[in-house]
Order: structure tokens, then sequence, then C-alpha cells
């Protein structure tokens, strides 16, 4: 049994301790909000928050997470940061087919988190997740909203 601090609750899961946090969220816990994209940590779809930090869930096995807390697309709108990047994103119309939005926006909560007032390169360098629908410009834009 493992225990995990997700969005301020404690929850207990049984899960072999290599198993991928993702798959602990989505199968286990019913937070699918959490997107599964490429699996190999590429594409940023699971992206979620560890004490604050952008992680991609897929490569993060569930036994080292500790008592480190994970935050999720469910919780973000709880987080000031977090509420401030999903205005922006409404605001500004960001989603088109939304698929990695989630993971977008996560990405962008642990920018603002870390660099309360990021450079253009700052964004760059954070924003990375992949976007289909190429609404990267939508996406920076957002994200300099949510900073102002």
């Amino acid at each position: 049994m493992i225990t995990l601090t997700i969005n301020a609750q404690p929850f207990t899961v049984e899960a072999e301790p290599d198993t991928p946090l993702l798959f602990v969220l989505r199968d286990s816990l019913g937070m699918t909000g959490t997107k599964y994209g490429c699996g190999i940590g590429q594409c940023g779809a699971c992206t979620i928050l560890l004490d604050g930090q952008a992680a991609r869930s897929c490569q993060v096995p569930v036994e080292s997470v500790g008592d480190q807390t994970i935050t999720t697309i469910e919780a973000i709108e709880q987080d000031p940061v977090g509420a401030r990047v999903v205005a922006a994103w409404v605001g500004i119309e960001v989603p088109q087919c939304g698929y990695c939005q989630s993971g977008q926006v996560m990405a962008a909560t642990g920018l603002l988190k870390q660099t309360p007032k990021p450079t253009e390169d700052d964004i760059a360098g954070a924003m990375t997740n992949l976007c289909r629908c190429g609404t990267y410009n939508a996406i920076a834009a957002a994200v300099r909203q949510a900073a102002a």
C-alpha cells in the first residue's frame, strides 16, 4: 500500500512500486483529467505538479513520490496561480480540441509558481508540451496574461 497526498487529500492505493503515477491517478483513482499521450514523457499531456513543480506523470514511479504533494488539473483552480492561468486560458480561448490543455495549464502553473514574471525565453523553455492543434501563440499569450 502506498499513501499519496493528491489535491490536499490523502489516498492509499495498492500499486506496484514502479507503476507510473499517471496510471495510479487515472486507473486507480479515476482522476482522468490527467491525460495519457505518448507514455514516454515527450508530449506533456500527463503533466501534474509535484510540490508545485511541473512533472510528467507517465515518467514518475509512484514509489518515488514519497511525501511530495501532487496537484492535478481537477484541483488547479484551488491554487491562486492555477486559477489565474485557467482564467487566462478561458479569456483568450486557447483550447481547440482540448486534449493537451490540462497538461498545458499544469505546465504554465508550474512555470508561474517558480518564475512569477517570466521572460519570453522562460515561457519558451517551460512550455514544451505538444499541441496538435498548434495553439502555441495563444498558449504563450495566456501565460503572459496570467503573469501580468
